[in-house]
């Protein structure tokens, strides 16, 4: 199979790193939460360098409904059906994680300016499959799963929802949940006929807002799940104890040979390695441990809230958020079982480190992030979820959220914030939003599984 093979996507991660520059992103930004009722909306963000309209916001896609939070999203297609000419990355999925509905976005027919196909309507999702909360879209070859955090009335465990290539619900994917109490994240590697998912809690926990008790009382996640993916099972369970305290973003390398992979364990704020061992075993080990920092103002002393993790596409580097601390972090993992720390820039954040880049006030601190496919540059925004962001960071509701932009060495490691970009949504049209996940049309980092 070579490069330029008929399907979406890449033949190998090496093709990937290898294709062109991201020119455009699109950012999800949400007024759920704000106080603001207008209806959320997916970002276009001009990415190119040499163009005029460079780091503003181009085009603005407003969803039909008010409330949705929109929070995740994925395509519709990526390098696992790279040999389907039948197929391309065409449609972007975008649940609302409170609405349930899923909004399917024809980014194709205009970049600069995508529009709405269709959306699967949340009530009929409940209806037909006992299913809300949707989070992680993940292509399947020419099929779309979507884990889904609770059940139609809010409680975990949740499962995954099937849709066809035409976006029609098929019905649930898994054949069973086991005793799995709780959903989350999940990615899966063919070769190995694994998938690992994560655990957060259930949408009627976790949506009103953090309660530290609920975590003693065994409502917040803290196991992976290792599911044979053909059968559609899980069949072991790792748990992480005290190490794994709501251990959310499953990232396995890229190589699809390899059974390494990571897990960001939020509270704990610890990395998680996992891999199958000689014997056939799989195994875990704590590789990266936050420490927790005071201040005058808490309590407690303030743990780093690591909400999200991402590989590189060569699989040298992962990169971590600190999202109370307010930092990011580059750490080389050419040995997964002994990163090393090679880059930290901070941006917002509870300790006062970095109140301002680029002469804008952040409020909140770096969450989710998107990494170029060559890995050299890394986008990150400032938004958790709405409950929790006017919980740990009030004043976002006035400032709204931030894009920064960092400039990665992937020669030496390091990380330095691009002092010509920036992204502030609090002064959106419509009055402050905030922004949350981010891809790229030709796909990225946290997409592509190669089968």
């Amino acid at each position: 199979m070579d490069g330029t093979c008929c399907g979406p996507g890449y033949a190998s991660p090496a093709e990937a790193i290898r294709a062109p520059r991201e020119k455009l992103l699109y950012t999800i930004a949400i007024y759920t939460g704000t106080g603001i009722q207008k209806p959320d909306y997916l970002a276009t963000v001009d990415a190119d360098p040499d163009s005029p309209t460079y780091s503003q916001v181009i085009h603005r896609l407003e969803m039909p409904g008010i409330g949705d939070e929109l929070h995740h999203m994925g395509w519709n297609a990526c390098s696992s059906c790279h040999d389907d000419a039948g197929m391309s990355r065409k449609y972007l999925l975008v649940p609302g994680v409170r609405s349930n509905n899923i909004h399917i976005v024809d980014t194709a027919t205009d970049p600069r300016a995508p529009r709405l196909h269709k959306i699967i309507d949340g009530a009929e999702i409940k209806s037909k499959t006992d299913l809300s909360g949707p989070h992680t879209v993940h292509c399947l070859g020419s099929e779309i799963i979507i884990s889904f955090l609770g059940d139609a009335k809010g409680e975990a465990p949740g499962g995954y929802l099937h849709l066809n290539k035409d976006f029609e619900i098929v019905g649930r994917w898994e054949e069973s949940m086991g005793d799995i109490p709780f959903g989350y994240d999940f990615w899966y590697q063919p070769r190995h006929n694994v998938m690992i998912s994560s655990e957060w809690a259930a949408p009627n926990t976790f949506m009103p807002g953090f309660d530290l008790e609920e975590v003693g009382h065994l409502k917040y996640g803290r196991r992976l799940h290792v599911w044979d993916f053909e059968a559609r099972k899980p069949v072991e369970t790792m748990y992480l104890g005290e190490d794994g305290l709501i251990p959310l973003e499953v990232k396995f390398l890229h190589d699809p040979d390899s059974t390494h992979g990571f897990c960001g364990a939020a509270l704990s704020s610890n990395v998680i390695h996992f891999w199958k061992s000689d014997a056939g075993t799989w195994e875990w080990e704590k590789v990266i441990d936050v420490e927790n920092e005071p201040h005058p103002e808490w309590p407690i002393p303030v743990p780093g809230v690591m909400s999200a993790i991402l590989v590189s596409m060569d699989d040298k580097y992962l990169y971590l958020n600190n999202w109370l601390h307010g930092d990011m972090r580059q750490y080389d993992i050419s040995d997964p079982h002994n990163p090393k720390l090679t880059g930290q820039v901070y941006m917002g954040g509870l300790l006062g480190k970095a109140p301002k880049v680029n002469g804008v006030e952040v409020a909140g601190g770096p969450q989710m992030f998107q990494l170029s496919l060559d890995g050299k540059r890394l986008y990150v925004t400032t938004s958790l979820f709405s409950t929790w962001d006017n919980q740990f960071y009030p004043e976002i509701r006035e400032k709204g959220g931030v894009m920064v932009l960092i400039d990665c060495d992937v020669e030496n490691g390091g990380m330095t914030i691009n002092e010509d970009f920036i992204v502030d949504f609090g002064q959106e049209p419509n009055g402050p939003s905030r922004c949350h996940e981010t891809r790229y049309p030709g796909g990225d980092c946290t997409s592509d599984i190669w089968l």
